[in-house]
Order: structure tokens, then sequence, then C-alpha cells
């Protein structure tokens, strides 16, 4: 296998060896905390207001159903908690194969779309969702779709999006090494969630390939598994830095789960959780400042 072993090298993929990332934020923080599944305005004012009580700093806030189910207002009211709060507002691209007219999309072995989409016109859709929440002042897009990744970041690089979107590759896409890792980051990512169980020297293969963040869930809903990783935090941290710590999923009951304001506090309580952990077993470990966060624009 050295042959395989050497090419790969020599394009970037090396083999994998637990070093300590010495990648950083742009504000030389080694991590960050993304809180997922916050659907609607009221349960992210619940969510920001929880921040506050229990003094913990969250940088990214996700909504994962889908800019489409979002009214006009609704998004406007988050652009506006976002920015009063200092947190990215990430919305996610409303078209997938199973919000679509797909049967396969329903079925065990169709399963594998996961949340791509199917033909001309819904990228076309994907798009036009896409162009909305800018319009609107959302800087941040989550993307299930590689092919739609492509086309958002020919659009930014030639006018057509604002030149501050950020692209976020969700976890669905089911992505799990380098060489995709790098792929992703080629054609327009600015943050990567791989697939949810990779083990620590698996997400070390994918740091020493790409330069964006990484997004890693320390916990999961039961419909992704259920598994909780906060002992697992700090070395995720020290080898796979910088890192979107994706905290609060365990909450939810399933992918696109409308989390309520109590649900919202609770998802807090992960954060803390987390936190205290890392301050613990890794207390030199340094949290961004969020001084170049991808934050919304107001209109």
């Amino acid at each position: 296998m050295e042959e395989t072993r050497r090419y790969l090298n020599s394009i970037g993929i090396g083999e994998p060896h637990l070093a300590e990332s010495e990648k950083r934020f742009g504000d030389g923080g080694q991590y960050r905390f993304e809180v997922p599944g916050i659907q609607k305005p009221g349960a992210m004012r619940a969510l920001i207001d929880a921040m506050e009580e229990n003094d913990v700093k969250v940088h990214r806030i996700t909504q994962t159903k889908g800019i489409m189910l979002l009214t006009d207002t609704e998004i406007q009211e988050m652009v506006d908690l976002a920015l009063d709060a200092g947190v990215e507002l990430f919305l996610s691209v409303g078209p997938r194969a199973t919000y679509d007219t797909s049967a396969s999309a329903r079925t065990p072995e169709g399963a594998r779309i996961g949340y791509r989409l199917r033909g001309y016109d819904n990228l076309v859709y994907a798009v036009e969702d896409v162009r909305r929440a800018a319009d609107l002042g959302v800087r941040g897009i989550v993307v299930y779709d590689e092919g739609l990744l492509w086309v958002l970041g020919r659009m930014r690089g030639d006018g057509e999006l604002p030149g501050d979107m950020h692209f976020k590759v969700s976890a669905h896409c089911g992505h799990g090494n380098p060489a995709s890792a790098r792929l992703l980051q080629d054609i327009g990512a600015d943050s990567i969630n791989p697939v949810r169980d990779l083990q620590v020297p698996m997400l070390a293969s994918i740091r020493q390939a790409v330069d964006v963040s990484i997004d890693v869930h320390t916990e999961n809903p039961r419909s992704s598994g259920g598994f909780i990783r906060h002992y697992e935090v700090p070395d995720i941290i020290r080898y796979a830095s910088p890192v979107y710590l994706k905290t609060g999923g365990s909450v939810a009951g399933h992918h696109g789960w409308d989390t309520t304001e109590s649900q919202a506090r609770e998802r807090i309580r992960q954060v803390v959780l987390v936190r205290d952990m890392i301050e613990r077993y890794y207390p030199e470990a340094v949290l961004s400042s969020g001084g170049e966060l991808a934050l919304p624009s107001r209109r």
C-alpha cells in the first residue's frame, strides 16, 4: 500500500497522526460553541436569555428545517436577535429530497440520497432560498448538496451573492474522510460538519487536509445514534482545532426537531456541561473571542 500512501501524501492527504493541531480561528481561538436546531425566533430568544443567565458564550445558532419554512418577519427577527447577541445565524437550505415528491427518499435504500436535490428545478429553488435569506441579511447557510455548494461558491465569487456569505456543509451529506473534506473546501465550504461518529484520529486526518473549521457534534439525538462525547471534547479540540462544538443535540428527538423555549434553555445547560469539561481537563484551550464571526447584516 506504500505507493498509494505516497501518492495521497503528494496531493495533501497525509497519513493521520495524533499531532496537536496548530491551526486556529482568525482570532487565535481553538474552539467555538454552536447550538443547532433552533427553528424559530421564540426558541432563539429563550436560548440567548439562557446564555446570559449562565454566562456562557455561544458563537453560532443554526436553524435546520429550511429557509422556506420561515416568514420574512421571522427571519428578520432572528437576524436582529443574532446581531444584538453577537452570534452567527445559519439558516438551512429548504428544498431537499425529503420535502420533494421523491418516493425513493422515503425508502431504506433510497434514503442514501439524504437531503440532496433532485433535478434542475429543485436546484433553482434552492438557490432562490439562499438569495432570499441573503436579501434579508443572513450570512450563514447550511448546505446539504455538493452541487449546490459548488454553484453557491461560484455565485459568491461572481458577485451574485454577498462576498461575506459563509457556507457550512451538513453532516447529512455523509462525508467522513480527508479527501472528501478537501473537495468540499475547494468548491466553497467555509465550515465542514463530517458524519457524527468519527473517532478522534479520523477527525485529525481531516484537520490535516483542510484549513476551514470542522463542526463536531458533542452529543446527538436518538435518531442519529444518541451518543454523548463530552469526555472526548478536550482531545477533539487538541487534535482538530479550529472546531465548532455542536452542543445540545441530545435534547432533540430527531433532526428538524421544533425546539421549544424550555428545550432551548436545556441546550444551554448542555453547553455549560461541555464548557466545564474543557475547563477541567484542558484549561489551556483557547476559546474564540468571536472577533471575526459571520454575523448577519441589517437590511
